[in-house]
């Protein structure tokens, strides 16, 4: 099966502080079906802070009857901000279904005091199943605040990639809601992911733990 898959739960693009010049995010989410661990960094490689490498790693774990779904990923991505909000760089991605792929991503973001915002289509070459494939990812966010210390977060993040830009190969849609205590953030989860050309469909309900450091 043509699968090329990102984990976002993070995430994992990392954009909860896009003001910080470098941090570490980790994020695990357990559910009855799956379970997902991500780490993701990000450091400026320029005092401007106009380069900036960015690096994701996850491991993806299902039940053992659904466990060929299991997946581990790796992807350094260096991005060099036009604007306050556009930035547009290459990456290197390795999975461990899909191989090596070569990618070139553009991503818009916008954030105020309680919502953030982060769209980033992808162009992209896989060199295992010899083709090219386009991806789009939508983050939202919007947190609450209670007091100094704490905040209600609500998360949403949407993939779908489509090989040879006309057919599906992945899709996903996580949903977050949870309570941060100054960098710690604690919640409930849902995700549904969706495999193939006419969908294989996985739903997980579940818990999560996010640290930024």
């Amino acid at each position: 099966m043509k699968r090329i898959t990102l984990i976002s739960s993070l995430l994992i693009i990392g954009f909860l502080n896009p003001l910080q010049a470098q941090f570490t995010q980790v994020e695990l989410f357990s559910g009855f079906d799956k379970t997902d661990f991500t780490v993701f960094s990000s450091y400026s490689i320029t005092k401007s802070q106009t380069l900036s490498l960015n690096t994701l790693a996850f491991f993806q774990k299902f039940k053992q009857e659904n466990e060929a779904f299991d997946e581990v990923g790796v992807q350094p991505t260096l991005f060099w901000n036009i604007t306050k909000n556009i930035a547009i760089g290459p990456s290197i991605y390795y999975n461990s279904f899909a191989g090596f792929s070569e990618r070139l991503s553009a991503k818009y973001a916008f954030k105020n005091s309680r919502l953030l915002l982060v769209l980033i289509p992808t162009v992209a070459y896989s060199e295992q199943i010899n083709t090219s494939y386009v991806e789009a990812f939508l983050q939202i966010q919007y947190n609450k605040p209670i007091n100094d210390h704490i905040s209600i977060w609500l998360n949403g993040q949407y993939l779908t990639i489509w090989d040879q830009f006309k057919t599906h190969s992945r899709s996903y849609q996580q949903w977050r809601v949870g309570v941060s205590f100054d960098d710690v953030q604690v919640g409930i989860g849902l995700d549904m992911d969706q495999y193939g050309l006419k969908p294989i469909n996985k739903t997980s309900f579940g818990l999560y733990y996010r640290l930024t450091i």
